[in-house]
């Protein structure tokens, strides 16, 4: 495979496979692992599959979701490949990257560090640029040109932020449980900080509740579902900012509070087909 692409693992699922890939990021300086879901093709001759990216939350790496999730079942049904990159460079030794589970490694949120210590923490770059190149030098069975993104927690944040910034890029997105307002919550304070520097309109280039002021010309309904008993829910979360944003905007939202669900996988697993079928749904149009 171009751009030295190699298999590390292969599984077949409702007809289809998980497969996992290692290559060295020129945008990050380091080695990186994605997983790939392939559905089923019935020949040679098949039309090329849409790509849906799945971004992660703090913590995970580009496992999580393919072991956890559930998604391959109605990606097989709806005939759409799953993308799951890492949260993060790995391996690169920065003092400090692995102190705390909220910063550093498996916490890149999805942006491009300013800061010369973070200076390889640029997850837009890999997401929004190099994966997609890679994806299309490699697996000539992927159509990259119909592509939308969806993510959880961190990884909802980095969907939202890089579809509204990229509305030519994507045809839809949808989270579950998205850090919707980062600039006002703990979790962003710290990433943004640290990695942006301490000037706060930086900041809000990586803030969906912003941006959604700035890119409002969504076409498809934005898609998010919340549990209702979801521990980060009343400070770190914040999703009714994001609401209130796209009611003054007039962009199309679709909140679902989901009572009694928390902020793991268990209730990702139990709407994750409303959200592949929305996906594809936009992919297929």
């Amino acid at each position: 495979m171009e751009g030295g692409v190699t298999e590390t693992s292969s599984a077949k699922m409702h007809g289809g496979y998980n497969k996992r890939y290692k290559h060295h990021s020129h945008t990050l300086g380091c080695s990186m692992n994605f997983h790939i879901y392939f559905p089923p093709s019935d020949s040679t001759d098949s039309p090329k599959f849409p790509v849906l990216y799945w971004l992660s939350g703090l913590s995970c790496t580009d496992e999580n979701f393919i072991f956890k999730s559930g998604a391959q079942r109605a990606a097989s049904q709806h005939g759409v490949v799953l993308v799951a990159p890492d949260t993060s460079p790995r391996g690169l030794n920065v003092e400090g990257e692995a102190d705390s589970w909220d910063f550093g490694v498996g916490a890149g949120f999805y942006l491009n560090a300013t800061q010369e210590k973070w200076k390889n923490w640029r997850m837009y770059d890999y997401v929004v640029k190099e994966l997609p190149e890679l994806l299309r030098d490699n697996f000539p069975q992927l159509d990259t040109s119909k592509a939308s993104i969806f993510g959880h927690s961190m990884g909802g944040h980095g969907a939202l932020t890089i579809y509204l910034k990229n509305l030519d890029k994507y045809k839809s997105v949808s989270a579950f449980a998205p850090i919707a307002n980062p600039t006002n919550c703990p979790w962003g304070h710290k990433a943004f900080t640290n990695y942006l520097g301490g000037n706060k309109s930086d900041w809000e280039d990586y803030d969906a509740t912003y941006l959604v002021k700035k890119y409002s010309n969504v076409s498809t309904t934005i898609l998010i579902d919340q549990g209702e008993d979801d521990k980060f829910l009343p400070d770190q979360l914040l999703p009714h900012k994001f609401e209130e944003a796209c009611k003054n905007g007039n962009v199309p939202l679709l909140l679902r509070l989901q009572p009694g669900y928390d902020h793991s996988y268990y209730f990702i697993a139990t709407f994750i087909d409303d959200h592949i079928r929305h996906h594809a749904q936009a992919l297929k149009a």
